[in-house]
């Protein structure tokens, strides 16, 4: 398929790169993932082109700023990787869109950059790498909490999406992993730890309060499709300190919005089209961690959907949410 729309697609400035290392594969390809995740140019692009992709939203890597002690450093890198990202679709417009990268360590200043990116650089909304560590090293917070509703009114009155993405649990709060590393990246811990904060996001009445918030999250939703019947059957007996209004599942339909990124699977993905529908599906790939190649080639020879489903979640969707008209044909 031609004109696919991709928007799980990561980038890195030097100061966001090292700590990518640690879970972007020990298949001693280093240097070829640093240099792709560094290119916003050339390689990039012959890439999307061979594999039918017309248009990209970058985003910051994992964990990015979310990993910064220092509030006033997380300020100064999350401008940098924004400013990076607006200079290249500056020079490819027609390519390119992006996500801020935001210092969730301070939620006013996390407003403060969202509004410079959203109403300065023209950015389609905000990625934030999983849970944010502030001071010490020992430390994750959730924005379910409530100091961060200032923050959840600044998305909303902006009506533009937060795309939740994975990070890795830290070691002195995983002990659980003890003796299994393997398990606490992508293979496993990814979807735990970033469907653990989508649930709590539903369960905090955030929704209640802000009812137009939409959250992206990847992998198919992260494990929670498969298993929505049974977590809101279960409420039934599990509603201790539970904040929302109304059954979970309600607000995970209402809010939540996902992607094909870095799961290609023919069962799964019929799974979360049966559960979420097909307006709230859309294609990405997840590149550099996955290859446009693997992406592609699963989703454009998919029989679970048809070709007009396919147009739809792989470009039209997107295109519509976004309001990308300068992509219509």
């Amino acid at each position: 398929m031609k004109g696919k729309i991709v928007f799980e697609e990561h980038m890195a400035i030097q100061e966001t790169l090292g700590n990518t290392k640690a879970f972007a594969g020990d298949s001693g390809k280093w240097e070829e993932f640093e240099r792709q995740i560094l290119d916003m140019d050339s390689e990039r692009i012959e890439l999307m082109d061979k594999n039918g992709i017309e248009f990209a939203i970058l985003s910051n890597n994992a964990p990015g700023v979310q990993g910064i002690l220092d509030t006033n450093e997380a300020i100064k890198v999350a401008r940098k990787a924004n400013d990076a990202m607006a200079e290249a679709v500056i020079r490819n417009p027609k390519r390119y869109g992006a996500f801020a990268a935001l210092p969730m360590q301070d939620p006013d200043a996390a407003s403060e950059e969202l509004n410079r990116c959203v109403k300065d650089l023209g950015f389609y909304g905000a990625m934030v790498n999983g849970f944010t560590q502030k001071d010490v090293q020992d430390s994750a917070i959730y924005y379910d909490i409530p100091e961060y509703r200032s923050f959840w009114a600044t998305v909303s009155e902006l009506n533009v999406p937060f795309y939740l993405h994975p990070r890795m649990q830290i070691e002195s709060r995983a002990p659980i992993y003890d003796g299994h590393p393997w398990l606490k990246s992508s293979p496993w811990g990814f979807a735990v730890e970033t469907s653990i904060h989508a649930l709590r996001m539903c369960g905090s009445g955030m929704f209640d309060d802000y009812p137009k918030l939409k959250i992206f999250i990847g992998h198919l939703g992260e494990h929670i499709p498969y298993d929505l019947w049974r977590i809101d059957a279960r409420m039934e007996f599990s509603r201790r300190a539970y904040r929302g209004k109304r059954p979970l599942g309600e607000y995970f339909l209402d809010n939540f919005l996902l992607t094909t990124s870095g799961n290609f699977s023919d069962p799964a993905f019929r799974c979360c089209l049966e559960v979420v529908g097909i307006d709230r599906m859309f294609f990405s790939a997840d590149y550099p961690f996955e290859t446009m190649e693997d992406a592609c080639d699963w989703f454009d020879a998919t029989q679970v959907i048809s070709e007009d489903e396919r147009l739809r979640i792989g470009r039209t969707n997107a295109i519509n949410y976004f309001n990308l008209e300068f992509l219509k044909k």
